[in-house]
Order: C-alpha cells, then structure tokens, then sequence
C-alpha cells in the first residue's frame, strides 16, 4: 500500500490541482449598496446581504423566505462575525458571515447546499451600444461591473484578453449561436470548466442580453434584462448560478454513503481529488497502486457532476476490475492479494 507516498504530498494541493474548479474566496462575505449609514439602512442591508447569501448557497431564491430560516431573519447577527463599510464606489455594507454557523443554521432548515469548490467559467461579453461593439477583456475598465456581479452571485468569472484574434472570433452569430466550437477553441488556453457566451444590447436606454452556457455536453440559455450594464451583469450571473447551482448542491437525506473507486492515481491527481471530495465528507478506504477508494456521502448524480470538473471518466459497470497488487507478506510466507472493497461509482483520470 503507497499510502505513504501519496499523503506525503498531501500539502501540495493548492497548487498542483489537475482540475480546473476553484476555491471561491469570500463566499460568505457580500456587499449591498446603502444610501447612508443610518441604523435604518444597515439593518435593511442587512436582510439583503442574507437573502443574497442563501441564495449564493443554495441557488435557491425562495429558501431565504423559508420557515426554517425564520429565527435567523429576525436575528441575522447569530450568524454574522462581523460587518463594516466599503467606500466604494458604490458604498457598500460589507457583512462577514461566520461558515461554520451559517451552514448549520442552512442545513437544520433542511436546505440544499453548494460548496465553495465551484465549476471555473470563461464568459464571452460583447456589447452593443450608441457607442459601438466591444469585446469585453480583462483587465478592462468595462470588465469591473462583471467581476462584481460575479462575486455577488458566488461564481468564480474569467475573461479573455480580448486581444484581435479573439475580438475576431467574439461575433454576435458565434455568442448567439448553438454551436459552441469557435468559441472553444479560442477558450482552450484559459482551462476553465465552463463557458459563458453572453450578447447584451442597449436599446432606448435599457440593456438585454442573451446568455449560453456550456459546461461539459451540458447546455444552459436564457434571456435577461437590466437597468444599467452592472443590473445586466447581475442578471446574467444570478441566472447562471440558479442553473448551476442544482447539479452540485448536496441534499440533506438525500445523500447516501457509498464507495468511490478512482484509477489512474498520481500525486497531482491526489491532491486533485481530495479537493473535489471536500463537500462529500470523504473517507480514504484504501490505495493499491494507482487505485484509491473513498467512502464518500453524496448522491451518484452529485459525485458524477463533481469529478466531470476534473474531467475523470466513469469506469462502465460491466468493465473487469483492475488486477490488485500483491501486499508483501511476513517473511517465509507467499504473497498475498490486499483485500480491497467493492466500490458503486469507478472513475479513471
């Protein structure tokens, strides 16, 4: 058993990570805009901060209104450790939500929950305003108001460079179309999980944008509307996130305890894996060779979602176990085959 070898780089996992899904910093820590700093407009960002928190949680927009979540609406502070000011622009109240209680008041209201380990995506933004089209890249001006929506709405958003090649192939047929290939092979250097195709217009001083979502063979799409491009932005986030949101949460009595198999084991894939497995309570069972099994707690819809992130593949049922290696055994006596359990789930990197 090489137990040792694989745990001995165990502290290498946040940086050799084989797949792409991100640690979402700041997850329970959101910013609401306030008109002044009155006791009257904190408490009433405050509400707003924990609706906008369960529903980053949850992607669930009517679970904050729940009867179970009834005691901590009318007390927020239980589950707060701290708030202050953002100057801004815009000036903001910035409430800092404790994980720990925050979950468990979540989970006792019999709530679904989506970890901080989330899906990357790439989002595609072209605008057409009075003022002509753009791309939006990164490290552009125009890219502020996305990076916060996308904050607020707990999704980790990346943008191209938007340098010639890609405004090239940034066109309003290619963002609004069903075939994403254009779009994937120039997102191929980025590595992100998912991408975000979006077309947003103004016309007579309001904003409309179309929406594409791909994430594996899985396709999401929608139409949504806004004020201002921040409104847009926020729209288009808060839709994305209520679509992604119930592939990855994890269900209280729902989930069941069952063996996950993974063949293909390296050190980077284990660091890899044991990161995905965080929200699933995983328990290492065994290692032989390039074998692992966990015991993990999740649904196989759940796991499935989770591990596609990490681009593993499912193992068919009827394919034959991979031979065991043989455990070295006490001196005089034969080798002998490591009992391993029989795993429901099998994936190969």
């Amino acid at each position: 058993m090489r137990l040792g070898k694989f745990l001995f780089v165990g502290c290498l996992s946040l940086f050799s990570l084989a797949s792409h899904a991100e640690t979402l910093n700041g997850l329970y820590q959101v910013r609401e805009p306030v008109a002044s700093q009155s006791p009257e407009e904190r408490d009433q960002a405050t509400q707003r901060a924990l609706e906008t928190l369960v529903l980053r949680l949850t992607g669930d927009a009517k679970a904050a209104q729940g009867p179970g979540l009834a005691a901590i609406r009318k007390d927020p502070q239980q589950i707060i450790s701290q708030y202050g000011y953002d100057a801004g622009p815009p000036e903001s109240l910035q409430v800092d939500f404790d994980p720990v209680t925050t979950d468990r008041a979540l989970r006792q209201a019999g709530l679904s929950l989506w970890g901080s380990n989330r899906p990357s995506i790439l989002g595609w933004w072209l605008s057409d305003s009075t003022e002509g089209s753009s791309l939006v890249g990164d490290g552009q001006a125009s890219a502020a108001p996305l990076r916060r929506a996308a904050q607020h709405r707990g999704l980790p958003l990346r943008l191209p460079l938007g340098d010639l090649d890609e405004q090239i192939v940034a066109t309003a047929p290619n963002l609004e179309g069903s075939d994403p290939a254009p779009l994937r092979e120039a997102s191929e250097r980025y590595g992100a999980d998912a991408l975000l195709a979006v077309h947003a217009r103004e016309e007579a001083g309001q904003w409309q944008a179309k929406w594409r979502l791909w994430l594996g063979d899985q396709k999401e799409q929608g139409t949504v509307q806004g004020a201002d491009t921040a409104a847009l932005a926020d729209a288009v986030l808060l839709a994305v996130s209520q679509r992604l949101a119930p592939r990855f949460v994890t269900r209280p009595g729902v989930s069941s305890e069952q063996l996950l198999e993974v063949q293909g084991m390296t050190l980077e894939h284990y660091a890899a894996l044991g990161h995905l497995l965080e929200p699933f309570g995983a328990q290492l069972q065994s290692v032989e060779g390039d074998r692992i099994i966990y015991r993990v707690n999740g649904s196989a819809e759940q796991l499935r979602a989770q591990l596609a992130l990490a681009k593993l593949q499912e193992i068919p049922a009827g394919e034959a176990l991979a031979p065991q290696a043989p455990v070295q055994a006490a001196e005089g006596g034969a080798p002998a085959v490591a009992p391993t359990p029989q795993a429901q789930l099998r994936f190969r990197w």
